[in-house]
């Protein structure tokens, strides 16, 4: 199958508004394709990257050769080039995944390179991902939604679930289930305003503390340790903590889940960059270790010696836990239902110097790859008035809306940057009526278009919530927002009055200088 079918499948699942519509394009995709080339469209239509990683960002898949004139780039081949420039490491790595790339584009006509774009900087906007992308395979296949929802559970990946059930059936599918050295999907938490919320949605919870570190997912067996990454990466050789702490427990066989994070000698937590950077080198691990020291701390066991743990409720899988592991090796946690008591923990996690806590409730089985009421993050709230420099037309229930929003500060006299400095974007915390109103605010005063991004004049402010700032190449200040959402407009404000990028500067400079 050449490539350009997948683009043009992407660009209709993107404008039709409806789940069965979209479900029922990608399905009809996928049964034209040949069992070798199953992984790798699956691979590309749901925009799973864990190997699709290849080192640009935003900027580096603008500056690529103009299209080809006709369509000869197949689907397999166009993944194993992006695989082949995500495997380039080492001196001169940079320029040699620009190479490669160019070449890739340079084959690709005008609807096969927007499409490739998309993939690279993870921003497919089909509505397509997960759940769509789960169904669509079940049609294609005619197997049950839910016996391929539970396979991708287990397995992560949805190219090999497409594989396997496209090739087998639903008897295929059954035998894909928990298996160590295969990482799961991690379970995502939703979010409240503060404790008392999340305690009226949950009922009596434990508690624990939220590190600002990597996810990790360590899996044993024997002498055997595999850890993963939330994204599902193998980072296994880059952190020989987490590797001796899972060998140092009193099992055969685990599956864990929780927390990589570099800390100060007073047991603070360092910036969060310095930990992703520090599980991010692929160089000597020992030298880093010593440098950056990493810590490791558990929440949750999914299997332990041969039993699977994963569909019990959460408070038999922490009595699990503590039996297993020492209490420096867990999360610190509470189990109360008094808000007072969960707002003195909470205020206790900030004063270490943490992002907040996570409420779980007890009877909650462990929803792998999704974000259920089960879990609920509470944390303190930053914000910034910021401007708006473009935005992003909406897909699905948004479809004729402009929705993803480009946010910038205000340079105030930094001459290696333009006047307004982009920070990141966001589509969070936007209502019905918000989004049409900002569309038609957004249009008048556009500047220029291109089919998917509407640039406009800088005057509209937005003031804009945040998780904190960190280090990215991405963008111009080399700085980016967590988590961003919307608040609400500043209609009150002028662009003159937005804050700077000295201020957004400062803010980071505090951070690492207090959580250091």
């Amino acid at each position: 199958m050449l490539l350009q079918r997948l683009a043009r499948t992407s660009r209709a699942t993107a404008a039709e508004p409806g789940r069965t519509a979209k479900t029922g394009l990608l399905a009809d995709c996928l049964r034209e394709l040949g069992p070798e080339e199953i992984p790798a469209a699956v691979a590309l239509l749901s925009g799973e990257s864990r190997r699709l990683r290849v080192g640009v960002g935003y900027v580096g898949v603008q500056d690529l050769p103009g299209p080809a004139v006709g369509a000869t780039l197949g689907v397999r081949e166009t993944e194993e080039a992006l695989v082949r420039i995500a495997e380039v490491h080492g001196k001169g790595a940079q320029a040699e995944r620009h190479r490669l790339l160019s070449e890739l584009f340079g084959r690709a006509t005008g609807e096969e390179q927007e499409f490739l774009r998309a993939v690279l900087v993870g921003e497919l906007r089909q509505g397509a991902l997960d759940a769509v992308m789960a169904d669509a395979v079940a049609s294609a296949a005619g197997v049950p939604a839910a016996t391929v929802r539970r396979a991708l559970m287990f397995r992560g990946s949805a190219r090999e679930v497409a594989r396997t059930a496209l090739a087998g059936g639903a008897s295929a599918l059954d035998g894909l289930g928990l298996e160590l050295g295969h990482p799961v999907r991690p379970m995502l938490a939703a979010s409240a305003p503060d404790v008392a919320t999340a305690l009226d949605r949950t009922g009596p919870a434990g508690l624990e503390w939220k590190l600002d570190g990597i996810r990790v997912q360590v899996h044993r067996d024997g002498d055997r340790v595999c850890v993963f990454t939330r994204g599902l990466d193998d980072i296994t050789a880059r952190v020989p903590e987490a590797v001796e702490a899972a060998r140092s427990l009193d099992v055969r066989s685990a599956v864990l889940d929780g927390e990589a994070i570099a800390l100060g000698p007073d047991d603070r937590p360092r910036p969060f960059q310095v930990t992703a950077a520090r599980t991010a080198s692929r160089q000597d691990p020992e030298r880093l270790r010593a440098e950056v020291p990493l810590r490791v701390f558990f929440f949750d066991l999914l299997h332990r010696d041969g039993t699977d743990l994963i569909d019990l409720p959460a408070e038999q899988r922490w009595a699990a836990l503590a039996a297993v592991v020492p209490r420096p090796l867990r999360v610190p946690s509470v189990l109360t239902g008094e808000p007072d008591r969960a707002l003195a923990f909470f205020q206790d996690a900030l004063a270490h110097g943490h992002e907040g806590v996570v409420v779980k409730d007890p009877a909650a089985r462990y929803a792998a790859g999704r974000r259920g009421a089960g879990w609920i993050k509470v944390k303190p709230r930053h914000t910034l008035d910021l401007v708006v420099l473009a935005a992003e037309w909406g897909s699905g229930r948004r479809q004729g809306f402009l929705s993803n929003l480009h946010l910038g500060a205000r340079n105030d006299g930094d001459p290696a940057l333009e006047p307004w400095v982009m920070l990141g974007k966001t589509f969070k915390g936007l209502t019905d009526e918000l989004l049409a109103w900002q569309t038609e605010q957004l249009l008048a005063r556009e500047e220029s278009r291109d089919s998917f991004v509407v640039r406009v004049r800088p005057e509209l402010v937005v003031e804009i919530a945040f998780d904190g700032l960190q280090r990215s190449p991405r963008y111009p200040a080399k700085l980016a927002l967590r988590f961003a959402r919307v608040l609400r407009y500043r209609e009150d404000k002028p662009p003159q009055e937005a804050d700077t990028i000295a201020t957004v500067r400062e803010l980071a400079r505090i951070a690492e200088v207090g959580e250091g």
